[in-house]
């Protein structure tokens, strides 16, 4: 470094753009330290041309208040790590460490395996009845489950509770009483974040959370895009922000217009608030360019870098689209003083759906009912009881 900066006046510091970063470019200062040379701080949060020509265009000082957090968090780490080490040396193997974020994780853990390892199991029980419409054509057969005795919550907790009711509910007719429906908007979910951005991978692409960063590392520093030579495809990978700028909406609003169409697009960018505790330094995770489609680049990438990237690709592309359009049937159906509920849903517009949508079984859909009328009778199929406990 010294031998680089030998006769330079102006020296631009550029590592990472967070605590880290801000200790390096600290550290890189005090070793070129010269009367009259100049140090400024750039933060890069894509490398891409036009990422690195704007930061660099507006280069800032260093921080000294992100420094002496990074100062902070290794002070932390010792008198924590000190204390804790020799401990692990001990008792478990040597060269183990132990700091400021390992011992309090692995503390909660403990006391939640404590928790698990004291819960005592309640027994509860389930009347599920198959049902199909009257209709001798009918053969869509659909769930539901008993709810209520006397417009009460019914809960039963053994065999006997529940075999009663059996017994009162055998040879009663089934009637449907009551349907209720109504339609929901379902936003989609923000850009990517670090922790959920793991998730994800963990759910959908069984990537371990180390190798999601180690491969969104290697999507962030750049691939060889053939002519377009050495592309950085993602914005800075160690976030809890969920702030997009202007452009990159932009970018995906004209995308979504000229590519899905324009009733998938919405009239003004999605805004997402960042929760109180999130640093805004950089963006939320996304692609660098909208138009760098997962199948555009996947020939320069690897199948890990690729199932990645169109992974991030997808959520921010979906975050900046319609909302989907969900129906919402639920009925009760009455057999005595007794009440099963039944419910389903379809989809009326797919909206973001159409691109990505969230491992959680919330976003999958329920299954459809048939088209039920208040009175109309209904033929019971089978009726089964289940035993269930309650779990840790």
């Amino acid at each position: 470094l010294k031998d680089a900066a030998k006769d330079k006046e102006i020296i631009y510091l550029a590592p990472d753009p967070d605590r880290e970063g801000e200790a390096i470019a600290f550290h890189t200062a005090e070793v070129l330290k010269k009367k009259d040379r100049k140090f400024y701080r750039v933060l890069l949060h894509e490398l891409t041309k036009n990422g690195i020509k704007e930061s660099l265009s507006k280069p800032t000082e260093l921080d000294k208040n992100k420094y002496d957090a990074q100062q902070t968090r290794r002070i932390l780490d010792r008198l924590v790590g000190y204390q804790i080490s020799p401990l692990l040396w001990k008792k478990i193997q040597r060269g183990l460490s132990a700091g400021r974020v390992q011992s309090v994780s692995v503390r909660m853990i403990c006391e939640r395996e404590r928790e698990i390892q004291a819960f005592e199991p309640e027994e509860y029980w389930h009347i599920t009845a198959l049902l199909s419409k009257e209709a001798a054509n009918a053969v869509e057969v659909f769930e539901a489950k008993l709810t209520k005795k006397n417009n009460k919550k019914l809960k039963m907790t053994n065999q006997e509770e529940a075999y009663l009711a059996l017994s009162e509910i055998e040879g009663k007719n089934f009637s449907v009483s009551k349907i209720k429906k109504k339609t929901i908007n379902k936003n989609p979910q923000p850009p990517f974040i670090t922790s959920k951005m793991q998730q994800d991978a963990i759910q959908k692409l069984r990537f371990s959370a180390q190798k999601t960063m180690t491969v969104a590392q290697q999507l962030y520093e750049g691939i060889e895009l053939g002519s377009e030579g050495h592309v950085g495809l993602i914005t800075y990978m160690r976030t809890d922000s969920t702030r997009v700028s202007s452009e990159a909406s932009s970018e995906a609003f004209d995308w979504i217009n000229i590519n899905i169409g324009k009733e998938y697009s919405i009239k003004t960018p999605r805004v997402f608030k960042n929760k109180n505790k999130a640093q805004d330094a950089h963006e939320a995770i996304r692609p660098t360019s909208v138009s760098k489609t997962p199948e555009k680049v996947k020939n320069f990438l690897s199948s890990d870098q690729y199932r990645l990237y169109e992974l991030i690709w997808r959520r921010f592309v979906a975050s900046q689209m319609s909302s989907a359009i969900i129906n919402q049937v639920s009925a009760e159906i009455s057999a005595g003083d007794y009440i099963f509920a039944a419910s389903g849903s379809t989809t009326a517009f797919t909206g973001y759906m159409a691109v990505y949508q969230s491992e959680n079984s919330k976003e999958k859909e329920s299954k459809e009912l048939p088209v039920l009328e208040e009175g109309e009778n209904l033929l019971k199929k089978e009726i089964n009881p289940s035993q269930h406990f309650t779990q840790p």
